[in-house]
């Protein structure tokens, strides 16, 4: 892992559902439980193959409830709505900051195309 991947600081703002992100080379994310919930790396969400991966609606208001470190590489987020099963790496979460606009739109285009809502 390059040290650019290693977090500097991780906060869990509960009030606003949000995580933030900052990493050794100054770069910071904000991100909200929702993208983090829906873009859970688990198999229930990724599948095993891109064929496999689901679009996971109804979860606006879910909240983190706990992050539980993994070794010295990952975090385990788990949500308010059971989930709990998403290892999420420091590469991923640099991954999901770095895309978030682009992952964001797609995820509101494929409720939209599956008739999904995010609204529980």
């Amino acid at each position: 892992m390059t040290e650019k991947n290693w977090p500097r600081e991780i906060v869990l703002n509960r009030a606003d559902r949000l995580l933030t992100v900052s990493f050794e080379d100054d770069a910071s994310f904000v991100l909200p439980a929702e993208y983090l919930r829906v873009e859970s790396p688990s198999a229930e969400v990724r599948g095993h193959n891109e064929s496999q991966r689901q679009t996971v609606g109804g979860k606006r208001n879910v909240a983190i409830s706990a992050i539980e470190p993994v070794g010295n590489y990952a975090v385990r987020l788990i949500f308010d709505d059971g989930h709990s099963t998403g290892i999420y790496s420091w590469s991923y979460l640099r991954e999901l900051g770095l895309e978030q606009g682009v992952r964001w739109a797609r995820y509101l285009d494929e409720l939209v195309g599956k008739g999904l809502r995010r609204e529980p």
